[in-house]
């Protein structure tokens, strides 16, 4: 039997904006806010995630796909204990970690700097900081700028900074939220291979990515969300995948079979190598 790793069970998440009525913008408002004194501002729910369930077992490769605004980061997010349920439960078999390019460096600080901290922020201790060290700026390809301030990097050095900070360490269940489009596509290739490899040493990963080949080639099941709700979900990942970009005013995509077969044996293959 395969061992369950994510169990998420009837999931609500519900968003909720204060302060949303008419009058939400003008500067007496804000200071009564200042001042901790009520306004009349009313409260806006917005219900990100409606009653999804699924289980996802170890060794599975989980995409998620769906338009902008459909949960798909909402439902990382709550995978990874950084959103609480309105309603339902989210179970995880040991750590779950999320792996995005938005972790937050202060431009202040130098790379080598925000490095140290980035890596003792995901839980590494310092002797294991102290290791990675290297990788992590060769990885990131700014060893000319390590000893430079944040502030002087261009925005795709900066990504690639924090995506390798956030690879440095596998973990049981690892969740990626458009990690694949950071940087250049040399970068892009070397961010593929890198996360094949925390595939092959993390229980279970989900990849949230509008890149539906990279979808195709590394994972074995697909979640299909809109508007908070799953379309569909299954092993079936193509033809989900189709119906996907069907329903999204697309034709549906004319592969050869062979060629697909022997493209995701390959995949495969590097993950187990």
């Amino acid at each position: 039997m395969a061992e369950p790793m994510v169990i998420v069970d009837d999931l609500h998440v519900v968003y909720r904006v204060y302060g949303a009525g008419g009058d939400r913008g003008t500067a007496a408002t804000v200071l009564l806010r200042a001042l901790g004194r009520k306004t009349r501002g009313s409260i806006r729910e917005v219900h990100a995630i409606r009653g999804i369930s699924f289980i996802a077992y170890r060794g599975d490769a989980v995409g998620v796909i769906g338009r902008n605004g459909s949960g798909k980061t909402t439902l990382l997010r709550a995978i990874a204990g950084l959103l609480p349920p309105e309603q339902g439960n989210v179970y995880t078999a040991g750590e779950a970690a999320l792996l995005g390019v938005n972790a937050a460096l202060l431009d202040d600080l130098t790379g080598e700097r925000n490095v140290v901290l980035g890596c003792l922020a995901r839980g590494m201790s310092r002797q294991e900081t102290k290791q990675r060290y290297p990788d992590i700026v060769q990885f990131s390809g700014v060893e000319d700028f390590i000893d430079l301030p944040m502030k002087t990097y261009s925005s795709g050095m900066g990504s690639r900074l924090r995506f390798a900070i956030a690879a440095a360490k596998s973990q049981d269940v690892l969740l990626i939220d458009e990690a694949l489009a950071t940087g250049d596509a040399e970068f892009r290739v070397k961010s593929h291979n890198r996360i094949q490899e925390l595939r092959a040493q993390a229980g279970t990963v989900f990849l949230v990515a509008h890149n539906l080949e990279e979808v195709e080639l590394t994972c074995n099941r697909v979640i299909w969300m809109e508007r908070g709700q799953m379309v569909m979900q299954g092993e079936d990942v193509i033809s989900i995948i189709d119906k996907y970009i069907e329903a999204s005013g697309g034709a549906p995509v004319l592969r050869d079979p062979v060629t697909r077969r022997r493209v995701k044996s390959q995949t495969a293959e590097a993950v187990k190598t």
